[in-house]
């Protein structure tokens, strides 16, 4: 369903009202026009895309974030240690490696 000034089609597609539903990166879009009558296009961006995200630097916007990183960090380095066989006491370098790379979009440490 089409409701607005602009153009019905974006990329060949008729849009709809709403989010896309199955929330998915890069697939809502919504457009306005300012009082000066430039156009401006929105897209919803849930997760970066490899590739997509500075490797120069790690972010986060909040703590619960960075908890979340670290979770998943302590659970992969869980099999890591599971790999190698003994606690691996450099497992902070390990962390920060692991969290760097995911946020960046890179290949994982195994």
């Amino acid at each position: 369903m089409y409701a607005g000034p602009d153009e019905p089609y974006l990329f060949g597609r008729l849009r709809v009202d709403g989010s896309d539903p199955e929330r998915r990166s890069y697939h809502s879009y919504a457009s306005f026009s300012d009082p000066d009558g430039n156009g401006w296009l929105l897209q919803e961006v849930t997760a970066r895309l490899p590739g997509r995200v500075d490797a120069g630097g790690t972010t986060f916007a909040s703590a619960t974030e960075l908890a979340a990183a670290l979770r998943r960090a302590a659970a992969a380095h869980g099999e890591h240690e599971k790999r190698i066989g003994r606690h691996d006491a450099g497992w902070p370098d390990w962390y920060a490696e692991y969290i760097v790379r995911e946020e960046g979009g890179k290949e994982l440490p195994s």
